[in-house]
Parts: structure tokens; C-alpha cells; sequence
């Protein structure tokens, strides 16, 4: 028996149904497919969609940032690209896929096993130019002080290359790196639709309306204290609130049009929701709709979503026309679902990949409002993108540990460090699974000095390789890298895994030198690329501290564990006062070093 071909994908959070409750299923060749090319085809095809879903059927698809003329002739958008609204019909629902990686159309488990899909590997542009997003983000202050408008949702374009793997792989990949919310897969005719939206646009169950706007950013932390550090400020920042009231005002406005009198209601105000790559604050906004309300009258009252506008709405769309050159498309419309009977869910579809072939494209956006800096902005822009960073190119969860004379050194700290790593990153670890490779890897080695490479998969598989080790250097010698290290603060510096191309790029070079000393961009002293530093300042020895964006070494939990040694911010010019220098790792210890 074989699985029908996929069409659709859908795994969105039930937001007005118990905690973790979800909607997640699979849908095979649809019934007919709907689909709107001019303004005045949308609210048609919007009513179709909802007789469809009155007569027992399932309607999947999105509206086009470019269908917001089709409600209100006064929305600027550019001419789109594509159908303005898409939306499939089906007759029912089938199970979600084990393996989503694998292409439509293959057999059942089984042979799937037998028959390995290559992971998805994507090459993404840089984004735009710094000049220009300073430039844009200083136009928007200018409307903002001359009281054009009070926010503006500024997106820009990242494009893309898929190299490897299909479509249907890099939306596992896109799900792993941004679980939960509200994801779907399209197969859109010409495009595909890989979303993995953590906004709500609207949830509508015939009565009661459901909308969440996302709104106000902040990153996550490098330590656990930090990440709440961070989740504080934005919670008590003023520009960060603003930005989101503005928001919340704009929608209870767009929702009074198609609700019953005086049931407009702000039961929830900044909420703060933990995201792999950064914090964001949503609120929710409630209303009863009125008698007769369609599925046409609520898209007209509310889209496109305030969030990804600004506001008021028809100046802030004026502006972005001006400043955006190309259009949106299906990023920053809405993708979603109308159960059978009509219950209509649908994200706001930022996060979203569009695949055309081979190329890829994705929106990357943020509010302006007065209170915003380019530079701030820029770095938000940089932290939203990381979730395509991370679900680019496949990768393992490391662990480097000595074996030596059939014992692992210092295994209870690594495996406990890896399990950290497989719960950030959403891999699955079996420890039974573990184990048994670790017992047949410490079998087949019972004597000498071993280096053992354990790595874990997306797919959680374990493996465990061992190479003989030499000895370890008496003392050796450290350089200071030439240059910032940009991906200090970044996840694959927070975790080990197999993706180094950032600290392979920053070893040292010349003959001699055991390894760099890497430094942040505010002149702080991190790590070395394959271990960790401590240096000796006033009788005291000193490592690095976690918030500066560096590995938190088993090595190094050890020695300040045990007292040697005590965290603090050390910075590049306390390399000349330093009266002692050691690199330390689990893998070969505590090593004198001295600075080139």
C-alpha cells in the first residue's frame, strides 16, 4: 500500500483549545483547486471556500499580502507575481507522515527505511545592503515625525538556492529550528509554501474570533540568567510595548467592524513567548462576531494583518510600496485552514519560504516606530534570519571525549551536555540507544589514549567513531585572532556541532601556534576554536563568562566547579596584564600556554 501523493501539510496550535493541543494532519490530491487572480476574484473565492467547508470538506491555502485591495481599494501593494489566493479542497484528512522529509508520493514505512531521502542544504544570500536598510529605516523616521504614521512594518527580501534535498525536506528542516505555532506546506501549483509561522493571524470558529499580533523582539540569551535578563527588558521596555499597543489598537479597531457591540475585548497584553532564536511579545484580542459574519466579511475587516502593516494601516501600506521594490507575495499574507463546518484558522505568514524550483525566497521584517535605531533594527533583522541559518545546511550534535584505558573521562558531563544541546535544538536522543554504542565503542577499545567523536542526528541517530590520540603538549602557544568573531553569539557557538565553518575560518594559521584567542565585537575575550581560556590577573585565575557567546566546555564546568578557576568579562587588553595563560579542555585538560 502506498501513500497518496502530498498536497498539504498542516500542524497548527489550537489556540482556542486546551495547552498543546494541535491540528496536524496530511492531505493527498485534492478534490479541485480554487484560485484568485484578480482583486475581484478574492471574496468570491473566499465564499467558496466557506460553502466547501459547510458541506464537509477541508480547504487549505493562502491570500497574498498583494489580495488587500480586493477588501479595501485604498491598500497600495505592487502588482503580484502570482495568484493573489490559492486554496485547495479535500474530502478528508490522512495521518501526519512519520517522515516528512520523504518525497509525495513514496510507500510505507518500511521501504521508506530502505530507502534514505538526502537532507535539504540551501545557500542563502546576505540580505540587504547596510547603507540602504539605514537609509529606508531613516525615511520611515521622517514620515513618523512629520505624523504620516506611528509604525511601519519594514520587510526586506532574503533569496536563496536550494542545493540539495526537496522542497518537503527543508520544511522538516524549517520545522526543527521553528517548532510549534503555526506551520503548513503547500504545494501551490507553480510554488511551494514552506511556513513556520509562530503568529496567529486569526482563529474563528463561526462565533468567537481569535486574534494574536506578535509584536516587540528581543534574543534569546547565552545562560539561562541572561535569557531571562532579556525576557525582562522586553517585557519592561516602553518602545517594545508601544510598538505592540499600537498594534493591539489597530486590530480592535479592524475587529468592531464584523463584532457584536461593546465585545471587542483585550483579555491578554503582553505575553511573552519563547522562540529557539529570540523572544517575542504577543497579545490577544477577542471579539464576538456578528450574526450572519462570513468568512469574505472577517479576511475584509482584518487583512492584511496590523502586525505586518503598521499603522494606521492605508499610510503605513502607502510607505511601504514606496520603500519595498518587489512584492510580498504569500509572506506577510495569511496561510491557513477551514475545517469541515467552517472553523477557520490562519497564520500571519512571516517565517514563510516560497520555493519556485530551485530558488527560494523569504521576507525578514520588523516595526519602526520613533523610538527605533538602525542599528538595533539591523541587529533584530540578523536574529529573525536565524532560523534559515539554522535549518540551511544538515548538521550533528557533538561530543568530544578521552577514553582512556577503557574508561571515559568526564562522560556524565558530556552526555548531560548533549541532551542540553538535543532539547535546544529539538533532536531526539534514545539513551538506550546511546548507551549500547558508548558499551561496544569502550569494548573494542579497552587500553590507550583514544579521542572518541560521538554524534547525534536530526533523525536521532547515534553514532560513536574513536582515533588515537597522542599525548598533549607540555604548553603551547595562543595568538589573538585579527578580528572579531561575528558568530559569538550565535547557537553554533552556544552548542557543539559538526557546523564549524565559523571557528574554522578563525584558526590560526601560521606554523606554531596551537590555536586563535577569539574576541566578541565589544572587545570581550570568548574562546579559543577548539577549547576554552582561563587567564591569571592579580593572583586570581579568570575564564571567560558564558554571556560573552562561547562553549560552555566540560573542562571548563570542571574547573569552576572545583574552584580553580571563577568566571568574569575579560577583555582583550587584559592579555597584557595577564600574569598566567592556559587552555583547557575535557579532551586533554588544563595546558600553560603562552601568547604569540
Amino acid at each position: 500500500m502506498t501513500t497518496p501523493a502530498l498536497t498539504a501539510l498542516i500542524d497548527f496550535s489550537q489556540p482556542q483549545g486546551g495547552a498543546g493541543q494541535r491540528l496536524r494532519c496530511a492531505f493527498g490530491a485534492p478534490l479541485r483547486v480554487l484560485q484568485a487572480d484578480a482583486p475581484a476574484q478574492v471574496k468570491p473565492l473566499l465564499e467558496q471556500v466557506q460553502a466547501e467547508a459547510q458541506a464537509g470538506r477541508w480547504c487549505l491555502g493562502y491570500v497574498a499580502y498583494e489580495a488587500a485591495p480586493a477588501f479595501d481599494a485604498a491598500l497600495r501593494v505592487h502588482a503580484a507575481t502570482g495568484p493573489l489566493a490559492w486554496f485547495a479542497v479535500f474530502d478528508r484528512a490522512l495521518d501526519w507522515p512519520l517522515d516528512c522529509e520523504l518525497p509525495p508520493g513514496t510507500a510505507d514505512t518500511a521501504q521508506r527505511a530502505q530507502e534514505p531521502q538526502p537532507p535539504a542544504k540551501a545557500r542563502w544570500g546576505a540580505g540587504p545592503e547596510r547603507v540602504a536598510f539605514t537609509r529606508d529605516i531613516e525615511a520611515i523616521q521622517s514620515a513618523i515625525a512629520a505624523g504620516d504614521c506611528y509604525q511601519i512594518n519594514h520587510t526586506a527580501q532574503l533569496t536563496g538556492e536550494l542545493l540539495q534535498g526537496s522542497a518537503l525536506a527543508l520544511y522538516a528542516a524549517l520545522r526543527r529550528a521553528q517548532p510549534g505555532g503555526y506551520s503548513a506546506w503547500l504545494d501551490a501549483c507553480e510554488r511551494q509554501l514552506l511556513s513556520v509561522s509562530p503568529e496567529l493571524f486569526f482563529d474563528w470558529d463561526g462565533k468567537r474570533l481569535l486574534v494574536r499580533p506578535m509584536k516587540g523582539t528581543a534574543v534569546r540569551g547565552a545562560t539561562p540568567e541572561q535569557d531571562q535578563s532579556h525576557a525582562d527588558a522586553l517585557l519592561a521596555s516602553a518602545k517594545e510595548r508601544a510598538e505592540n499597543v499600537m498594534i493591539v489598537d489597530l486590530i480592535r479597531n479592524d475587529l468592531s467592524r464584523v463584532a457584536l457591540p461593546h465585545s471587542v475585548k483585550v483579555p491578554r497584553l503582553f505575553h511573552l513567548e519563547a522562540l529557539p532564536t529570540v523572544w517575542q511579545m504577543t497579545s490577544d484580542v477577542t471579539a464576538d462576531s456578528r450574526p450572519g459574519t462570513t468568512l469574505a466579511d472577517v479576511f475584509t475587516a482584518l487583512f492584511p494583518c496590523g502586525s505586518i502593516t503598521g499603522a494606521p494601516k492605508v499610510q503605513a501600506m502607502r510607505l511601504i510600496h514606496e520603500l519595498e521594490p518587489v512584492p510580498r507575495g504569500a509572506y506577510c499574507g495569511a496561510i491557513g485552514v477551514v475545517q469541515p463546518g467552517g472553523h477557520a484558522t490562519f497564520n500571519v505568514a512571516i517565517r514563510t519560504v516560497t520555493a519556485q524550483g530551485q530558488a527560494l525566497s523569504c521576507g525578514i521584517g520588523s516595526g519602526i516606530t520613533s523610538g527605533a535605531t538602525a542599528e538595533g533594527e539591523w541587529q533584530e533583522w540578523r536574529h529573525k534570519r536565524a532560523f534559515l541559518d539554522r535549518a540551511s545546511e544538515p548538521f550533528e550534535l557533538l561530543e568530544t571525549l578521552a577514553l582512556a584505558d577503557g574508561v571515559l573521562r568526564n562522560e556524565s558531563e558530556h552526555l548531560a551536555r548533549l541532551q542540553r544541546a538535543a532539547n535546544h535544538f529539538g533532536y531526539a536522543l534514545d539513551q538506550m540507544a546511546l548507551r549500547a554504542s558508548l558499551d561496544q565503542l569502550v569494548a573494542s577499545h579497552p587500553q590507550g589514549l583514544w579521542r572518541v567523536r560521538l554524534l547525534l542526528d536530526a533523525q536521532g541517530r547515534v553514532q560513536a567513531q574513536a582515533f588515537a590520540m597522542e599525548a598533549s603538549p607540555a604548553e603551547v602557544t595562543l595568538a589573538l585572532a585579527d578580528q572579531p568573531f561575528e558568530a559569538a553569539q550565535s547557537e553554533f557557538v552556544r552548542y557543539k556541532t559538526t557546523r564549524r565553518a565559523h571557528y574554522e575560518a578563525a584558526a590560526a594559521a601560521q606554523p606554531g601556534l596551537f590555536d586563535a584567542i577569539l574576541w566578541n565585537g565589544q572587545g570581550e575575550l570568548t574562546e579559543c576554536t577548539r577549547g576554552n581560556i582561563a587567564l591569571q590577573i592579580d593572583g586570581e585565575w579568570l575564564t571567560p563568562a558564558l554571556s560573552c557567546g562561547l562553549l560552555d566546555g566540560v573542562g571548563r564546568e570542571i574547573e569552576l566547579r572545583e574552584g580553580r578557576v571563577r568566571e568574569a568579562v575579560l577583555r582583550v587588553e587584559d592579555l597584557q596584564r595577564a600574569t598566567g595563560l592556559a587552555f583547557l579542555n575535557s579532551l586533554r585538560g588544563w595546558i600553560p600556554a603562552r601568547l604569540a
